[in-house]
């Protein structure tokens, strides 16, 4: 994505010279440092991967795999940087729900605030479960994650675990 737009601040010669010394520091111009104090890189790797779930949706498990490294990767400092935001993209129920039970619980596991906009996502209608057969459901009931029993999803397993 080309760079063809600018933004101006106003703000004192201290002020200036202090972000300039940090952005130093950090070895970065200071467009980039406060670019990624405003949008972190992991914030946009999120987001870039929620776009995914809308434009690879026949393939949604592979972008929840993407999801399910990128939120393992990060400290908890990072996670929060990375979901603060809502997806920019409307999602399908689904794939909206599933995003927001991976968030809280790795929110629960790294001991971080869960973001708000998790909570304004209404739960599936109606019961998905992570396998067709029948004789499986009782057991998805009892071991599914409560972040995915909240929102009608019975799965095995969750971030931090394979099957």
């Amino acid at each position: 994505m080309g760079k063809n737009q600018q933004l101006q601040i106003r703000i004192s010669a201290e002020d200036k010279a202090r972000i300039q010394e940090r952005a130093a520091s950090a070895g970065m111009d200071v467009s980039n440092w406060v670019l990624n104090l405003v949008l972190p890189p992991v914030e946009r790797e999120f987001q870039a991967l929620c776009g995914e779930l809308v434009t690879r949706s026949q393939a949604r498990s592979y972008t929840f795999a993407e999801l399910h490294d990128l939120f393992g990767r990060l400290n908890g400092k990072e996670f929060e940087q990375a979901v603060r935001q809502a997806p920019e993209v409307v999602l399908p129920p689904f794939e909206t729900n599933y995003l927001a039970a991976m968030i809280e619980y790795v929110a629960t596991l790294k001991g971080t605030v869960v973001p708000g906009w998790t909570r304004t996502v209404p739960p599936l209608e109606r019961p998905w479960f992570a396998s067709s057969l029948k004789s499986l459901r009782l057991y998805l009931l009892t071991v599914s994650p409560p972040p995915f029993r909240r929102r009608n999803l019975f799965v095995d397993s969750s971030v931090g675990q394979r099957v």
